[in-house]
């Protein structure tokens, strides 16, 4: 896991480099793309400080990504430079940070983890319908309760039979035996063919979902899955902070991963990224696309070449010496919490790799969760749990602040 930073001025020069190689609307280079560059009433393509603003400079030029730039296919060359530093960005999670093979993995930068997280169950279960001449009401989802309302969305899109996992309360992994059940009712209910989703940090509780347990059941029982790894809160801290995850291209169950940029690594929304072994895009090509050349591979169509420049650039900003840094001083603020709670006596929850700690609702009031913006699980009936969420901005002094509150909350009670 290793990559280099690369300092403003060298990350400015490679951004201007990618722009001059993609075609210009303003040069008048471009008559037959239905789009242009951003309007100039509202954006202003001559502002002063977009030269030292990259992100800002290609969003003004407004590339569009459409279609899937890793295949060995043509792209659109009107925007070959920039779609140059979006595959860039593609072999760095990949191959650094997600431990594939060189050249071994296709992706692209999705609207965010939902999106990403839709797509490799559509190209599974495409894959189970092609390769295996399944029908769609014998491919099942396996994933746990804790998991993202993404993948129930996508079970309701897709059609997709849902199969959700039970967890232990405490550890938050996945109930082994109740897992075997699940299994053989699906079978008896005609479901031959899984997709299996592991979380890398649920949204709620930072849970990991280990994949041996899960594989070893659907290995005894020789059925047919695919295994995506949902890592969109996980994947920018999850394998920095533990080195000895399996979670990754390297574990050769793991066949996909998507990341969201727009949670630790602090880029705007609609940031998002899809990873995915080589071989498995083709199963969702569009061949109506005749007139995208290298035809389109994804659920969004149409994308802003933008979201890759500055999801790289975070990326050339901190290099992996200094990303790593960053996300282990978020886990010392998260140790100095879990601590204080512990001292305490709050029951609570947390993975240690993770910046995230739920702590049972009986030890939180309703004024302390609201003072704080404290997430519960559930705002449509009383909830169990209050999460926490150690980012950039929460300082160990607002942690000091919260848990002062806490203890004085604690003491009313």
């Amino acid at each position: 896991m290793y990559w280099e930073a690369l300092n403003r001025k060298q990350i400015l020069e490679k951004v201007d480099n990618a722009l001059s190689n993609n075609a210009s609307y303003s040069k008048g280079e471009v008559i037959g793309a239905p789009a242009t560059y951003l309007d100039k009433k509202e954006f202003y393509p001559d502002a002063s400080f977009l030269k030292d603003a990259p992100y800002l400079k290609t969003l003004i030029a407004n590339p569009n990504h459409i279609g899937c730039h890793t295949l060995d296919k043509q792209s659109s060359p009107i925007f070959k430079g920039t779609q140059a530093i979006e595959r860039e960005l593609i072999e760095i999670c990949a191959e650094q940070i997600f431990r594939a093979p060189a050249k071994q993995v296709d992706g692209y930068v999705a609207t965010g983890g939902t999106e990403a997280n839709i797509e490799a169950m559509w190209i599974y279960r495409n894959y189970f319908l092609k390769e295996y001449r399944a029908s769609a009401d014998q491919i099942g989802v396996l994933f746990s309760e804790d998991t993202h309302y993404s993948i129930s969305k996508g079970c309701d899109l897709l059609q997709l039979f849902p199969l959700k996992m039970s967890v232990n309360s405490k550890t938050r992994q996945i109930d082994a035996i109740k897992l075997t059940q699940l299994i053989d009712q699906a079978n008896k209910q005609g479901i031959k063919y899984f997709i299996v989703i592991c979380n890398l940090s649920t949204t709620m509780f930072g849970s990991i979902d280990e994949i041996e347990p899960i594989v070893k059941v659907l290995d005894a029982k020789k059925l047919s899955f695919k295994l995506h790894i949902d890592a969109a809160f996980g994947g920018f801290i999850y394998p920095f902070t533990n080195p000895k995850s399996n979670h990754n291209f390297s574990n050769p169950w793991v066949s996909s991963v998507s990341i969201d940029g727009h949670k630790m690594l602090q880029t705007p929304y609609g940031t998002g990224i899809f990873l995915i072994r080589k071989g498995f895009m083709q199963y969702v090509t569009n061949k109506n696309a005749q007139y995208v050349p290298g035809l389109d591979y994804t659920l969004c169509g149409s994308r802003s070449g933008a979201n890759a420049i500055v999801i790289w650039m975070q990326l050339m900003n901190y290099g992996s010496k200094g990303w790593i840094e960053k996300m282990n001083e978020l886990i010392d603020r998260t140790d100095y919490l879990c601590n204080e709670l512990e001292r305490l006596n709050i029951d609570f929850y947390r993975n240690p790799f993770i910046n995230i700690v739920t702590i049972k609702a009986n030890h939180i009031s309703t004024e302390l969760a609201s003072k704080y913006e404290l997430v519960a699980d559930s705002y449509e009936q009383f909830p169990l749990w209050w999460k926490i969420v150690v980012m950039d901005h929460v300082s160990k002094d607002l942690l000091k602040s919260f848990i002062k509150d806490l203890e004085n909350c604690k003491v009313e009670a």
